[in-house]
């Protein structure tokens, strides 16, 4: 018999991740699952119980191969012809972390779900947060992936 777990009872934790010379891909997907509560014993498709992620460093991402000048991001105004396209080069020269929101936002389901999940995700430039006060666990991505395949 599957347990589902009530909302009085959902808690969250909250784990830091550095983003240095990580790559943009494998570290959305480690961020995604954590947010969704996939990592947990007590997942719940439906149910928002996931965890806070900490990213500091998101200005030192990287990309594979030559995803970094190639790759596009397309977004339409709702005018007619208003289709809008950018690149990674691009986008991190206005927005550092903005390339890494989109990866995450993506592997999320879509609606109410999905938004209210990405609330959960807080990004930082350099080194230093203000979510120090709640002891956030660190994750080492090292250790995650076996294989250095980083290329820039």
């Amino acid at each position: 018999m599957t347990k589902f777990i009530k909302k009085d009872q959902l808690s969250s934790s909250w784990y830091e991740i550095d983003a240095k010379d990580a790559v943009v891909g494998r570290l959305a997907t480690v961020i995604s699952k954590i947010i969704r509560g996939k990592n947990k014993t007590t997942y719940t498709p439906h149910m928002d119980h996931g965890d806070f992620v900490v990213v500091k460093n998101i200005e030192q991402i990287k990309f594979t191969g030559k995803k970094f000048q190639n790759k596009k991001y397309y977004r339409h105004t709702g005018h007619p012809g208003g289709i809008k396209e950018t690149t990674p080069e691009k986008l991190k020269e206005k927005k550092p972390g903005e390339t890494l929101k989109l990866a995450v936002k993506r592997m999320l389901p879509g609606g109410v779900l999905g938004k209210k999940q990405l609330t959960k995700l807080k990004m930082y430039t350099g080194s230093e947060h203000p979510h120090a006060a709640q002891n956030p666990k660190i994750i080492e991505l090292e250790k995650l992936n076996s294989k250095n395949i980083v290329r820039n």
